[in-house]
């Protein structure tokens, strides 16, 4: 096994792990501690588009994106269903005097016809209004993605000039060690 295999390589008791090229132990506790870190910052850009998008937006939109949200959800789907069934049910068997919209059910036909009308116009304000909101998320994204990449940039110089110090560190020493034992004979 070579000098940089063994270097790269922990104990395997303890559960660490090291950053290849680095002497740095990376252990369970420190992952979680990071994890922890980058979940608080991204929440805390989250909480913060989120209060933005809220002071953006007036209430007739907010109350769009509700409507929207609800007509698409499963609750919405089996309430509409029961209502439809209930509908017909009521104005189909004889067991009920009532029958409000005798079959074909021409009134419960106007009722999903204005349904739909209605509804398809709040949807698509709120599609609109959801495509200019990604966009935001996406635009500060990739500003983020973009101060990292030049921070990695920056490390990566940073690192290169490091390792020129190191090695020049290292022809000294033996430039050092050569005269040392010359000297020394």
């Amino acid at each position: 096994m070579s000098k940089h295999e063994k270097m790269n390589q922990a104990p395997p008791d303890t559960g660490s792990t090291q950053i290849e090229g680095f002497d740095i132990e990376i252990n369970q506790i420190k992952l979680d501690r990071i994890d922890r870190l980058v979940d608080s910052y991204e929440k805390s850009i989250l909480a913060h588009l989120d209060n933005e998008y809220l002071s953006r937006t007036h209430w007739s939109d907010r109350l769009a994106d509700r409507i929207a949200s609800f007509g698409g959800s499963w609750i919405f789907i089996t309430l509409f269903i029961l209502f439809l069934l209930g509908w017909m049910v009521l104005n189909s068997l004889s067991i009920f005097s009532v029958h409000f919209d005798p079959y074909p059910f021409i009134l419960l036909n106007l009722c999903l016809s204005f349904i739909a009308a209605f509804q398809a116009p709040v949807i698509m304000m709120s599609q609109n209004r959801q495509a200019a909101h990604d966009k935001h998320e996406s635009v500060i994204d990739f500003a983020i993605n973009y101060k990292a990449e030049q921070e990695i940039d920056d490390m990566q110089n940073h690192l290169h000039r490091i390792e020129e110090e190191l090695s020049e560190m290292k022809e000294m020493l033996s430039a050092l060690n050569a005269a040392a034992n010359q000297a020394g004979k």
